[in-house]
């Protein structure tokens, strides 16, 4: 896509920002600490609220120009768990209440999305249903001007920090698709407990925990969309997901291979660039090849999506071909940074621990091959 001076400018304009927080990224992913000053920094650059609308107190920026800004995210962050975390606010909470809920949630709420006063989370993965929704136990019993959430929830991305929670519950017992309903759950709400962070081994920044929901009683007006249409809220809010966290992905893969060229020209061995070497060379053409074919999914889906055209198996492609294409990249920078690659201090073998998550988080890479197979009439 070709991009106007505008948009390159607002993305060329986040690299100061960020140089700033990227000192200390190593420590910080040792330590699995979430970084609140560097969350405040990264919201005044107005990231957070690159789709919403202007009124509350977004960009307005359209589907593709959104990908293109954290594409720079993904380029210029080292933090990764920082960026996936942001990645996760704005699309679970903010593009959820922007798209689906009622004009007074979209009012309280979307402000505090834009500025990261507010934390977002979803909570859809349960122990027992995590790539089968469908599955999930949860319940939401309707109680006069309320609903009651019963259950818990596993793996929520910003869990610990959030104020706010999009929590998809069952509504309907034998309701299929139709029995799911999504609600806004301010963190504060009694009956709401947090789990433990989780220890993972990578995006260790971004703080995960489980959710439990006990008698848990939600005004009926936080309804996110209408009672029965959560798996339509979801439907839509994963497209959002991959397509936004993948875009950061991508640039963290040009950033990536940059460093690789860098190394190649100037780490010599045998009296020549590395780079000369046939076995280095063609590790970093593979790189270059996946970075394009991951782009041109990205923004063509993208494209299609902001369009109104059904992009499901295009999605699926995206996600398995950036997510693959971006383990392999990471994989071979290790290799072509040798025993240095290896060190935590070179930060390289931090990118390979992110990049495994990409094939599971949002469906993993079987799911997705699943996916393309049926939409094949397999």
């Amino acid at each position: 896509m070709t991009w106007t001076a505008d948009q390159r400018a607002l993305r060329d304009g986040l690299r100061p920002w960020l140089d700033a927080i990227n000192g200390d990224h190593i420590e910080r992913d040792a330590r699995a600490e979430f970084p609140e000053e560097h969350w405040r920094t990264l919201a005044e650059t107005g990231i957070l609220g690159l789709p919403i609308d202007p009124r509350w107190g977004g960009l307005g920026l359209d589907l593709p120009t959104t990908l293109y800004v954290l594409e720079g995210l993904g380029e210029y962050c080292r933090d990764g768990g920082l960026s996936f975390s942001a990645a996760t606010h704005l699309v679970s909470t903010g593009i959820a209440l922007q798209r689906f809920a009622p004009q007074p949630l979209r009012e309280r709420w979307l402000p505090g999305i834009c500025s990261g006063t507010r934390i977002g989370a979803h909570a859809i993965s349960e122990t027992e249903a995590g790539s089968d929704a469908l599955a999930m136990r949860t319940t939401a019993r309707r109680d006069g001007d309320h609903y009651v959430l019963t259950g818990s929830k596993s793996f929520v991305t910003n869990g610990p920090v959030a104020g706010l929670f999009v929590v998809y519950a069952r509504t309907a017992p034998e309701g299929g698709p139709l029995g799911i309903t999504a609600f806004l759950v301010e963190g504060d709400t009694p009956g709401l407990d947090r789990g433990a962070p989780i220890a993972k081994m990578g995006l260790r920044t971004s703080p995960m925990c489980e959710l439990f929901l006990d008698d848990c009683r939600i005004p009926a007006d936080h309804v996110i969309g209408r009672p029965g249409g959560g798996f339509l809220v979801l439907d839509h809010i994963m497209k959002w997901e991959i397509l936004c966290s993948f875009a950061i992905t991508a640039g963290e893969m040009r950033h990536r291979q940059d460093r690789c060229l860098e190394h190649a020209r100037n780490r010599r061995q045998f009296g020549r660039p590395i780079g000369s070497f046939q076995a280095v060379s063609h590790r970093i053409v593979e790189m270059e090849t996946g970075l394009r074919t991951a782009r041109k999914w990205l923004f063509d889906t993208a494209r299609d999506f902001a369009a109104g055209e059904n992009v499901t198996t295009d999605i699926a492609i995206t996600k398995l071909l950036v997510s693959e294409h971006n383990l392999s990249s990471a994989l071979a920078a290790v290799q072509l940074f040798g025993g240095n690659g290896y060190t935590a201090e070179y930060g390289v073998e931090q990118d390979l621990r992110n990049a495994v998550a990409g094939t599971i988080y949002s469906g993993t890479s079987e799911i997705q091959r699943n996916r393309i197979a049926t939409m094949l009439g397999l």
